[in-house]
């Protein structure tokens, strides 16, 4: 995955980067992205960079008072090189950025796609905590990008490995010089004096976490992805490289729900399927049980009918219950329109769940997870044998056209989608217990009877 698109940057934003471990590496290798894909790329700095960084640039021109005022000198600069950085004057092997109060003018006035900002300095340390000045963001910040170095994992925490380390130590106690952790990586990340200080409220926040260079270093920024992302202010956690020259982004972690449709009329069963036993429990329990070791952001069951039995037999589970007072129509739109509609604003995608499918595999589910954080700017669904079944991954920009359709099924709307095929080796996703008969063949093929 490339980095525009892990970031999800769009033509107008103002992109600003923070942190330390490949701050101006992955502001550089962003804007190398957006101009190999014709976009006209500023860049510029808040704060200071070493003379030598600016080589890394393919242009770079000095501020000057008039470079706005009706000139065309900077616009042609564009035209010719794609990607600009501007600088403001070179004092003693520093690179000094512009003038604050001029950042948002170099996108207003000159035609650019996107702005690029780097807005603090880490002396090229893979951690950092913010001094009493920093950061400086721009005003007009749409995305703030916090990076931290991977390899900063076991190391000590002292100034020779993290960037002003006094404010870490008096905010959590940890133990000077103890070895870095990937739970007080992610708790610094997210704090809002320390990773997140200052950032802009209307900008969406993510996290960079760089150098993600190893099997095993990326199973641990996974893990520290998923402790960053209990901060609800935090958008997305990118994990990768910004040097690999083919996928400087292995993957996105966000947050992700599961609504499980429960709520129908079980005409054809003649009683509610959800409430069927399932070995030692019910149906919506089996379900449920299945989902909960993904550490899902939330989990919320769309009930109907016999809603009142759902929710007592649900009472001492983690999940939310919703209820559909349209479920006596039998359509799957409206309980879906229900379950969305349920979700908090942090939430980026959901995983849509039928209810009558207790043999929902914990592999499918993995699969889809997996897949989604590979890919997620489209649904991603399993396919057997050329057919989709259940559950989909919908991205929550994928959202709206469902909760605008009045009438028809969910997949009017999905079938107009990008979607990811994830194949599977059974045909368990298309399988469902409508009937007695399907009920007892699916127990049996469980070994429940």
């Amino acid at each position: 995955m490339r980095l525009f698109e892990a970031l999800g940057v769009q033509r107008g934003d103002v992109v600003a980067f923070t942190g330390g471990g490949g701050k101006t590496s992955a502001m550089i290798r962003l804007g190398n992205e957006l101009k190999e894909e014709g976009w006209r790329v500023l860049a510029t700095t808040t704060t200071r960079l070493a003379e030598s960084e600016m080589e890394l640039f393919p242009f770079a021109t000095r501020w000057r008072a008039n470079l706005l005022r009706g000139s065309r000198e900077l616009a042609q600069m564009l035209d010719e090189h794609g990607f600009v950085f501007v600088y403001q004057q070179i004092r003693s092997d520093k690179v000094m950025g512009i003038p604050d109060e001029y950042v948002s003018r170099l996108v207003d006035e000159m035609n650019a796609d996107v702005l690029l900002v780097e807005a603090d300095g880490a002396r090229r340390l893979p951690l950092k905590a913010p001094r009493s000045y920093e950061p400086v963001w721009p005003l007009d910040t749409t995305i703030g990008v916090v990076v931290a170095g991977m390899d900063i994992l076991g190391q000590p925490l002292d100034e020779h490995h993290v960037y002003n380390p006094q404010p870490i130590l008096d905010r959590y106690g940890f133990p000077y010089e103890a070895p870095i952790q990937p739970a007080w990586l992610a708790q610094i990340l997210r704090d809002e004096r320390l990773g997140l200080k200052d950032i802009p409220p209307t900008a969406r926040a993510m996290v960079l976490l760089n150098k993600a260079d190893s099997p095993l270093l990326e199973a641990r920024a996974r893990r520290t992805a998923q402790i960053i992302l209990r901060q609800p202010r935090v958008d997305g956690v990118a994990i990768g490289n910004v040097h690999n020259p083919l996928e400087p982004v292995i993957e996105v972690q966000q947050r992700i729900a599961a609504i499980i449709l429960a709520g129908g009329m079980s005409r054809r069963m003649g009683t509610s399927k959800v409430l069927l036993p399932w070995g030692d429990r019910t149906v919506i329990e089996g379900i449920i049980q299945t989902l909960l070791p993904f550490r899902l952001a939330d989990i919320v069951v769309v009930t109907g009918h016999k809603a009142g039995a759902v929710e007592r037999v649900l009472q001492n589970y983690p999940v939310r219950t919703v209820y559909n007072p349209m479920y006596a129509k039998g359509e799957m739109l409206s309980s879906l329109k229900s379950g969305l509609r349920a979700l908090k604003p942090e939430i980026s995608a959901a995983l849509v769940v039928l209810g009558d499918q207790p043999q929902i595999s914990a592999r499918v589910v993995r699969h889809i997870l997996t897949t989604a954080a590979q890919r997620n700017d489209t649904l991603v669904a399993p396919y057997y044998q050329g057919q989709r079944g259940h559950p989909i991954l919908i991205p929550r920009r994928y959202w709206r056209p469902l909760l605008k359709l009045r009438k028809g099924a969910p997949r009017d709307i999905i079938n107009q989608q990008p979607i990811t095929c994830v194949s599977v080796d059974n045909d368990s996703i298309l399988r469902d217990i409508d009937t007695p008969e399907k009920y007892a063949q699916e127990k049996r093929l469980a070994g429940l009877e």
